[in-house]
């Protein structure tokens, strides 16, 4: 007979009546509601239990039971009032709507009395004509009314209030029309903030936050009601912070919620648990606080934690670090690669400074480890601040990584202090898209693409580009555009024997007990401390880094560089930027009334880490391919030229090529690979010249260009052009 009949749950009905309970194995336990059976009971003393899936109770003392339907009818309430859905034919409660003349009329007939008692709770006059706060007579009683918004605008239900002078009320609070669901109080309010919003615990302490100038929502179902489908209208918020009363429920729900908060995948936020003090006293508001204790937003956001609790960290364990000591840190989980792992280490640690992010390309053939250095040295970074790409069309990046803001009609991609990992080429469209923003152009950069729409055709969506992530992008193509070259630090793994040899005993001893191992990395008292030096230099939130001897930098840069290029004005950026890394990573013993100073130290650990990889980027390509050309190409070309007296006659053939590349790393070189990736960009970097051979066009002849002697090299090099007399000496040629 009642099989189509479905109820409000027990606990929202408790929530709807505010009766205290606590929940403890399926069961919620309360003070008896029948019989006084608990007045000789202890504070966190109870005996009525409901079951939570079935609603049915049992008092433990007086033995009364029965289940949601009795219990409304002894509180006063009818059947239909804890009713969801009525059977076949009947109404449901939950769709009857509100009619905008009974706000009007209620907020129009608000008693001067009910006037001044809202405003001793912080609750102003504006406050109460712009949200419709009324005083109405509702089920017999007289109440304060609260009107409650759909998340489209219109005005759903009433929350009552119980009138403060009626004594005869049993009731705190009703919502009319009676069996609507919860509701978030507040929906304009979460559409257009973007930075941060606090989600609080009842009606009246979002209205008080609004009056501190602090957005605010909350939910209309009281402590213990939140609901998952909620939780994807905050995408577009940066900083969450849950505060609720200071009683038992109020915690379990602020638990409940935070937890909520952080378990979702799909969100990209911080959320923080702001803890009122406990001279608010037992069961104290955020009303307590702001009004009863005269506090203000300042005090009230010094009460943040944020979730989970940061450890705490013994900074006075930490000393100055740099290059050597990072080096051999890192070595414990990268072989070799000296070079490598510390510009990688420190290109993402670039992103916790203000704008000096570093860009990192990793370009060799497949399987020679390029995205092993960066996840590897990522592991040592708080896994928040990690995003991780694979092959990507920028639709689905944007979409993936965006919040889209509603008010606005964009999507807000904020990669403000992320680093940011590309383990494959993305969308070669994705990187023209990414451009300005790895040129530190701008913090915020519009852009618009197309998108499919429902019936199949195309429409523009708007795109907001927030921030400067450090960005680590690995490619198997050697061929790189020029305008994303010159954009990014180029990098390759060492593929030497030592380093291949040394990799694979790490591998076997990672893969033979990788408990033992992880064990081993654990416990090693430098890699911890490293990173708690990361979290560390997070927490500090490092805004503004000086540099402290611009003349030695510009004496430093000069020096060595007689003729100028238009790519050096990105080199001498990447060459302070990584001194304000140094800087960073010794903060502690660089600040100066809140601000860091690079010290000299600091631009000499610079420029040694630069000259570790400037003759690569001087040419603008990558060391892989730099050193093919010194271990390959010019090695071969000298077997051939000490045979013979007229050097300017010898030429290579791709055979030539691909014998040595054998001889020289014990693995066959593909043709195509050699025609298609490898040549064009040495004979674009000015390292080699390729001509038809004149006996047979079919076949192109090689000509070395750098490290050749002036007088042998004067037909293939362009004066000024090409490589500088530094290489010429590397070979002694």
């Amino acid at each position: 007979m009642n099989k189509n009949i479905e109820t409000i749950t027990i606990r929202d009905y408790l929530d709807r009546k505010v009766i205290k309970y606590r929940e403890l194995n399926g069961e919620l336990i309360t003070k008896c509601l029948f019989r006084n059976c608990d007045a000789d009971s202890r504070e966190d003393e109870a005996h009525l239990y409901f079951n939570v899936e079935t609603g049915q109770y049992q008092c433990k003392k007086c033995l009364n039971q029965g289940n949601i339907f009795s219990l409304a009818e002894h509180l006063g309430d009818k059947k239909k009032d804890v009713l969801l859905n009525t059977k076949k034919g009947g109404s449901t409660p939950t769709g009857a709507r509100l009619n905008p003349s009974i706000v009007e009329r209620c907020n129009r007939e608000l008693p001067a009395r009910i006037r001044k008692y809202l405003n001793s709770r912080g609750i102003t006059d504006e406050l109460i004509k712009d949200h419709y706060i009324g005083f109405g007579n509702f089920y017999g009683k007289n109440w304060i009314t609260i009107p409650v918004k759909d998340e489209k605008g219109d005005f759903s239900f009433l929350k009552l209030r119980k009138d403060p002078e009626d004594n005869d009320n049993p009731d705190k609070g009703k919502v009319f029309p009676f069996g609507k669901e919860a509701q978030i109080y507040g929906w304009e309010t979460l559409k257009e903030t973007g930075d941060k919003i606090v989600v609080c615990e009842g009606e009246f302490d979002r209205l008080v936050l609004l009056s501190k100038n602090i957005p605010a929502v909350t939910s209309t179902g009281g402590a213990g009601t939140f609901k998952k489908e909620w939780l994807l209208k905050f995408s577009h918020i940066n900083n969450v912070y849950v505060c609720y009363d200071n009683d038992e429920a109020g915690r379990r729900g602020a638990t409940r919620v935070i937890e909520s908060f952080a378990s979702n995948e799909r969100l990209n936020l911080n959320v923080f648990n702001i803890v009122l003090p406990e001279e608010v006293g037992d069961g104290g508001d955020v009303t307590t606080y702001f009004i009863n204790l005269n506090h203000n937003p300042d005090d009230f956001f010094r009460l943040v934690r944020e979730y989970p609790d940061r450890p705490l960290i013994d900074e006075s364990k930490f000393s100055p670090m740099y290059s050597e000591e990072l080096i051999d840190i890192l070595g414990t989980t990268i072989k070799k690669d000296e070079a490598n792992k510390l510009i990688t280490f420190l290109g993402e640690l670039s992103a916790f400074t203000e704008n000096s992010q570093l860009n990192i390309s990793y370009i060799a053939p497949s399987s020679t480890g390029k995205s092993y250095i960066p996840m590897e040295i990522a592991g040592l970074f708080p896994a928040k601040d990690v995003i991780t790409v694979g092959y990507c069309s920028p639709t689905a990046f944007f979409h993936d990584q965006g919040k889209y803001v509603p008010d606005k009609d964009i999507h807000l991609v904020d990669l403000s202090k992320k680093i940011l990992i590309f383990l494959d080429q993305p969308h070669t469209l994705l990187l023209q898209h990414l451009r300005p923003l790895l040129s530190h152009d701008k913090k915020e950069i519009n852009i618009k693409i197309t998108d499919k729409n429902q019936r199949g055709g195309h429409r523009t969506k708007n795109i907001l580009l927030r921030g400067f992530p450090a960005v680590v992008f690995c490619t198997a193509g050697l061929k790189l555009d020029e305008q994303e070259a010159t954009r990014f630090l180029l990098l390759s793994p060492e593929t030497n024997q030592d380093k291949i040899r040394e990799g694979i005993e790490l591998k076997i001893m990672k893969e033979t007990d990788s408990q033992a191992y992880q064990s081993w990395l654990d416990s090693d008292p430098r890699r911890q401390l490293l990173i708690q030096r990361i979290q560390a230099i997070k927490n500090m939130e490092a805004q503004d880094v000086k540099i402290g001897y611009p003349d030695k930098i510009t004496e430093k840069f000069f020096k060595d560089r007689k003729t100028l290029k238009p790519k050096h004005q990105r080199d001498i950026g990447r060459i302070i930027a990584i001194a304000k890394c140094f800087a960073i990573l010794n903060l502690w013993w660089r600040e100066d009334d809140g601000v860091i100073i690079v010290n000299e130290r600091d631009i000499d650990e610079a420029f040694k880490v630069w000259a570790r990889i400037s003759e690569s980027q001087e040419l603008n390509i990558p060391p892989y391919l730099y050193n093919f050309y010194y271990d390959i190409i010019l090695p071969v070309w000298k077997d051939k030229a000490s045979e013979k007296d007229d050097k300017n006659k010898v030429s290579l053939k791709r055979k030539d090529i691909t014998k040595k590349h054998l001889d020289v790393y014990g693995r066959v070189l593909n043709d195509w690979f050699l025609r298609q990736q490898v040549l064009p960009v040495l004979e674009n970097s000015g390292m080699i010249s390729q001509e038809a051979d004149s006996g047979d066009k079919r076949c192109i002849l090689i000509y070395p260009i750098a490290g050749i002697p002036q007088e042998d090299s004067e037909n293939y090099s362009e004066q000024d052009g090409g490589v500088k007399n530094e290489m010429d000496e590397k070979l002694n040629f």
